[in-house]
């Protein structure tokens, strides 16, 4: 008896979905796309309407066969990648290459990899969306026209090898242009007052200085701070009124895409790559007694709906979990505001109710734990009743002068019960006493009055996780792109992750220059955000996607026209003089772009082909001898970090490790701390005496020995300072 053949992308949500059918299914995996445009040529037809010419993947060979050889014996095929454009572009390449009659080949979708979710998708067969597909499809071809032939244009004013993306080069825009604005920032001078009071009951609190005359009080340099405070210190200080008010807290919305790449960049720094892999895996099926389960609904979704049964389990839950004075008396719904928002899925969710992180702990690693954890407790949170707080507020008169304390205290956690962010006392916590014996028109001691100084901030770098923020507020991609713009900009080195923040490169500052001023009505947010609308369109056949590719590839073409012909101009634009003459013919060097970053050049090229690598600003005040000709050795940057070489390479090979002055902290040790890279470009430190002494860190070492336990130096931690020997820390910036 032959059986019906369901296939999905994925092995692993393969063998899960196979263990939920049993003997009546095959059940096989594409392994992703099998067809696509291909990767060594342009392959889109503009001139015969955008056809694309679509290939066979390298290596998917073996798989089609096999997949044409199980559908030929099926009886039906079910087609299940997963529920979205892309996953709706493979069904229809699988659909194409296994020639089947389309009465026997059906579209089904997969909220969730549980038995319940896999019965109902198989209840609710379909045909392929071609308006789903033609969406996707235009959003390859849009891609490919932009990287085809943009990146070209990159290679003849800069190097070769560059490369411009349709989304990706809109979000290096955004890093770009915050870095401009730190950079033009001037920072405003500006004094706050701060009035220590002693209540008649003796009580201590904190006012801050809010008014004056009745308008808000702007003090903007020392003398002012000082007029204002001799004026308040002559001042009777009473109590003008007490106000004390409820005020509710509500839960947060359940994750989007967006908003659990933002919260697990804050809370664990995850990469939004990094989140969606994870997410995935819950996704797809984890080992729980010998029984694939799926854990979370679909992770690429930008919906805020909540199926009737998870609502109803969620309650069960949490009535019994927490009581009933946590159920707020009806269900809370939510609705995701803004443009090209899609309802196509369900938030992200758990998918069975009866398996909290703790009961599932010993089944997850630590990372799958940590992000499944969130996701329990934000959707569960988010059906609770709101966390309730007993507001109170002094205003203070000083004459002409309001001073206001404002302190709250918890009187029912809610939602909190189940969503609690950790909180630890400080010294602000302290300051914040709101006293609980005080009443209006009662007279103050003014203990103490403090000025304190201060200056305006720029606005900070983005995090991967405020970058997603933006590009979904600004419309940019969609929740299935997001980790992929981020990723692709920092693997094109355009930006680099310092300090937890994403900082543009020199190279990415001057490519996004160069796109940004050559094609401004192409690499901008707004036409960015027009096309996802159009896509959008698409997918609802409202637009039909050929007619969209031509709205879009005339003004392109002419864009790119006008760019391609001021290259030379470009190029000549971007030498810098580099302040030197060339050792062997006279002229003046100049500095160039090459693939390996910025060098010095004779100007008299092609006659004199002199050149020398650009010193890094690392090694200004630095030298080093050749251990083996005696010439002055030169800073260069590989794959693998900084490094000394001799400047008479061919001939002499000699190289030593860039050290950074520190010397090895381990016993015996007489290396010096070098500055690495791994494979992947991140950055790392370790001995110069490696293999033979293996000391190495992530963090940054500091030259300071441990005031506890004397080991020779600390690490840059985040906040502080600390010992990697006994973990004692420091404070940074008193160091």
């Amino acid at each position: 008896m032959s059986k019906d053949l369901l296939i999905v992308e994925s092995p692993s949500k393969a063998r899960t979905i196979n263990k939920y059918l049993g003997k009546d299914y095959e059940v096989l995996a594409s392994v992703g796309h099998i067809r696509d445009l291909p990767k060594k040529k342009f392959g889109v037809d503009i001139e015969n309407g955008f056809d694309p010419n679509y290939v066979t993947v390298r290596g998917k060979g073996k798989i089609i066969k096999k997949l044409k050889q199980a559908a030929k014996k099926a009886n039906k095929v079910y087609l299940a990648p997963d529920p979205d454009r892309e996953g709706e572009a493979i069904a229809w390449h699988i659909a194409q290459v296994l020639n089947k009659s389309p009465q026997d080949v059906h579209r089904i979708l997969f909220n969730e990899i549980t038995k319940s979710g896999i019965k109902r998708g198989l209840k609710e067969p379909r045909e392929i969306n071609e308006n789903l597909v033609n969406a996707q499809q235009a959003r390859r071809i849009l891609d490919r026209i932009v990287g085809y032939r943009v990146s070209p244009f990159l290679w003849k004013t800069l190097y070769r090898g560059l490369s411009a993306g349709r989304v990706q080069s809109v979000a290096a825009r955004l890093i770009c242009e915050r870095e401009d604005e730190i950079e033009a920032f001037d920072p405003e001078e500006y004094w706050e007052l701060f009035a220590n009071y002693i209540t008649e009951s003796e009580e201590e609190f904190q006012a801050k200085g809010v008014k004056f005359d009745g308008s808000k009080l702007k003090i903007s340099n020392q003398d002012e701070a000082q007029k204002h405070a001799q004026a308040i210190k002559d001042s009777d200080h009473i109590v003008k009124n007490v106000k004390i008010k409820n005020r509710k807290k509500s839960p947060a919305p359940p994750f989007t895409t967006s908003t659990l790449q933002q919260t697990a960049t804050r809370f664990y720094h995850y990469s939004p790559k990094q989140t969606m892999a994870i997410a995935q895996q819950l996704y797809e099926g984890i080992e729980i007694d010998g029984e694939p389960v799926g854990l979370i609904t679909y992770m690429r979704t930008d919906s805020l709906r909540i199926s009737k049964d998870a609502i109803n389990a969620s309650r069960k839950h949490i009535n019994s979990e927490f009581g009933d004075d946590y159920l707020p008396g009806k269900p809370r719904f939510f609705k995701k505001s803004g443009k090209n928002v899609q309802d196509a899925h369900e938030c992200i969710r758990p998918t069975n109710f009866s398996l909290p992180p703790g009961k599932v702990a010993k089944h997850l690693n630590k990372r799958q734990l940590k992000l499944y954890s969130i996701i329990w407790k934000r959707f569960i949170a988010s059906q609770m009743k709101p966390a309730i707080y007993k507001r109170k507020t002094i205003n203070v008169k000083a004459g002409k002068y309001t001073f206001r304390a404002r302190g709250e205290n918890e009187i029912f956690d809610g939602y909190l019960k189940a969503y609690r962010k950790g909180k630890s006392k400080s010294n602000k916590d302290e300051k914040k006493k709101i006293p609980k014996n005080i009443s209006e028109n009662e007279n103050l001691d003014l203990n103490k009055l403090d000025k304190e100084q201060k200056f305006t901030n720029p606005p900070p770098r983005y995090t991967e996780g405020t970058l997603v923020k933006e590009l979904d507020k600004q419309g940019i991609g969609r929740p299935s792109t997001y980790a992929t713009i981020v990723s692709t900009i920092r693997n094109r080195n355009y930006i680099i992750k310092e300090k937890g923040r994403l900082k543009p490169t020199e190279l990415g500052r001057t490519v996004n220059k160069i796109l940004v001023n050559q094609m401004p009505e192409i690499f901008n947010v707004d036409f960015t955000n027009q096309m996802e609308e159009d896509l959008d369109q698409i997918e609802s056949n409202q637009k039909d996607w050929k007619e969209v590719m031509s709205e879009f590839y005339k003004p392109f073409k002419d864009s790119l026209e006008k760019a391609e012909a001021k290259k030379d101009e470009i190029k000549e634009d971007l030498v810098e003089d580099a302040g030197e003459k060339c050792e062997k013919c006279g002229s003046p060097m100049v500095i160039k772009w090459g693939r390996n970053g910025k060098f010095k050049a004779c100007s008299a090229f092609p006659e004199c082909k002199n050149t020398k690598p650009l010193t890094p600003p690392d090694a200004k005040g630095q030298s080093k001898k050749c251990p083996k000709c005696g010439s002055e050795m030169e800073l260069k940057e590989g794959r693998y970090g900084k490094f000394w070489a001799c400047p008479k390479y061919p001939k002499c090979k000699s190289t030593l490790p860039y050290t950074i002055g520190i010397d090895c902290p381990e016993e015996d040790c007489d290396g010096e701390i070098t500055e690495k890279k791994t494979r992947r470009g991140k950055t790392f430190w370790g001995c110069s005496n490696y293999p033979d002494c293996k000391f190495s860190s992530w963090n940054k070492p500091v030259d300071r020995e441990c005031d506890n336990c004397g080991y020779g130096v600390l690490l840059e931690g985040k906040r502080n300072l600390y010992c990697p020997s006994c973990k004692a820390k420091y404070n940074k910036e008193e160091d």
